[in-house]
């Protein structure tokens, strides 16, 4: 990965970004949320706390999936009425910009694509079909979620969400769709379940026990 540096506005520490595409990232020294203009690096936040977190994945994770490796660059925590998850943001080895869902030790990789037309012609409500690419996927959870806190690198700004609104569908294959709703266009996400085995990751957190 290519990599730029510069100085948080708040503290003056270096801040560097690992991803040239990176749009935000938080200051390791003083917790400051940076978003990245053309122009410089402006605060516009700070990083709350996180709640009490099993994930072993953590900023600099390594893995690999589908012949891909990766490292984590960042993550997006949101909490829910049934717990929580991570969204891990993370970088490939040919540069591209993918997404590992850790909810509660479940794991899909997903990575944006264009929005279908056809997820627009009819409500998302569970127990709907739609075929998306040739395939079925079945919509299986509408989820209302809370945001609670940002760390490391993202490929868009994300510091200021409140509740943001989830639906996922699957296929017999499992294979994964994501439409989020966080912003005002919806953003549709493609992947597919993986398990823990098969992403092979290394540099994980260690938790006493291991």
């Amino acid at each position: 990965m290519s990599q730029t540096q510069s100085n948080c506005p708040n503290c003056g520490g270096p801040v560097v970004f690992k991803w040239a595409q990176s749009v935000q990232t938080t200051c390791d020294y003083c917790s400051s949320i940076l978003v990245r203009t053309d122009v410089n690096i402006e605060k516009v936040g700070e990083v709350s706390s996180y709640p009490a977190d099993p994930s072993p994945i953590m900023i600099g994770t390594e893995g690999i999936f589908e012949n891909k490796a990766f490292v984590v660059i960042g993550r997006i925590c949101y909490e829910y009425e049934n717990g929580g998850w991570n969204e891990w943001h993370f970088v490939t080895n040919t540069g591209e910009s993918g997404w590992l869902s850790d909810a509660q030790l479940q794991y899909a990789v997903t990575w944006k694509i264009a929005m279908d037309s056809a997820l627009g012609t009819e409500p998302l409500s569970p127990g709907k079909i739609f075929v998306v690419g040739g395939i079925n996927y079945t919509v299986t959870t509408i989820t209302q979620a809370s945001y609670r806190a940002v760390e490391g690198e993202l490929p868009f700004q994300f510091w200021d969400k409140t509740v943001c609104t989830f639906v996922d569908l699957r296929s017999a294959d499992a294979r994964f769709l994501t439409v989020d709703f966080s912003d005002e266009e919806p953003a549709l996400y493609s992947g597919r379940i993986a398990s823990f085995d098969e992403l092979r990751l290394k540099n994980l957190r260690q938790f006493e026990g291991w």
